[in-house]
């Protein structure tokens, strides 16, 4: 990939972190104003966790995008209370899966219901991410994912897509969504510079049943972790720089899952950032 566009991308990031208790004070530590936050939501913990680190980093002047999975609100009048602590902190972008709860909180299945009465209220935030999957789902088909994108396309404003470790998959998934007609912008999802050690560590302190959740649905991430040389951030978007740079692709920026490993996140950027000039 070029230098160029791979600075660019670079200079586009999110960082993805969990609600935990030490993640507001390794945001302030490391992450500068200008790279978008986006806190998780935990089907174990709820969306109050989530909520308060979106005020608490908002406060501090940085551009915060909280999940509000669907199946996490319990009603008309939570999503209603939600919106209203967002708007009053300042934010106006919100990310909206449908979640990992195993049974809904409430009224709301998935996404699309939420999207709709977002657009119903008046769409009070300017910005609505939705969830894109290069790699299969592990309880949905493909064609499903994706006629969900093309269903959600009038009322999001982009796509963040799930982890991908394969550039080929990642590159036929871009060109299969915009056959679709699913032209909104793109955030790729990629792992940061993850230690196997830490991650399984990070698992754990999520909570046992959100830990199994998370090992039994995704257990090739350990495999490509574990590997020796088995996964490098910047092998993977040099791979994938023909996807990236097609001009119907229409990415914006990277979506980059810390996994709460904040700092080691940050250096790797700035390191390759000095690299390339």
């Amino acid at each position: 990939m070029g230098a160029e566009v791979l600075r660019a991308l670079l200079g586009r990031v999110r960082y993805e972190v969990l609600p935990a208790k030490a993640t507001q004070e390794k945001v302030l530590a490391h992450v500068p104003r200008d790279v978008v936050v986006t806190v998780t939501a935990s089907p174990v913990k709820g969306l109050e966790p989530t909520l308060g680190l979106a005020e608490r980093l908002a406060a501090h002047g940085y551009r915060v995008v909280p999940h509000v999975p669907a199946r996490l609100l319990r009603d008309d009048t939570h999503l209603k209370e939600v919106i209203e602590r967002l708007r009053t902190a300042g934010v106006d972008d919100v990310f909206v899966p449908a979640g990992d709860a195993d049974a809904p909180a409430g009224v709301y299945d998935g996404a699309l219901p939420v999207l709709r009465r977002l657009g119903e209220l008046g769409r009070p935030f300017a910005h609505l991410g939705i969830t894109g999957y290069p790699e299969s789902h592990p309880l949905l088909h493909d064609d499903i994912t994706i006629q969900a994108m093309w269903d959600k396309r009038a009322h999001a404003t982009y796509i963040v897509s799930n982890l991908c470790f394969d550039a080929r998959v990642l590159g036929d998934w871009i060109a299969r969504i915009r056959r679709r007609d699913v032209t909104l912008p793109v955030h790729v999802g990629v792992a940061g510079p993850v230690q196997r050690a830490k991650l399984l560590s990070m698992a754990t302190k999520i909570g046992v049943g959100e830990s199994t959740r998370f090992l039994t649905r995704h257990p090739s991430w350990f495999l490509r972790f574990a590997t020796p040389g088995g996964y490098v951030p910047e092998k993977l978007l040099d791979r994938a720089a023909e996807a990236f740079t097609a001009p119907s692709a229409g990415v914006v920026g990277l979506h980059v899952f810390t996994f709460n490993q904040i700092a080691e996140t940050e250096r790797w950027r700035r390191a390759l950032l000095d690299r390339l000039g």
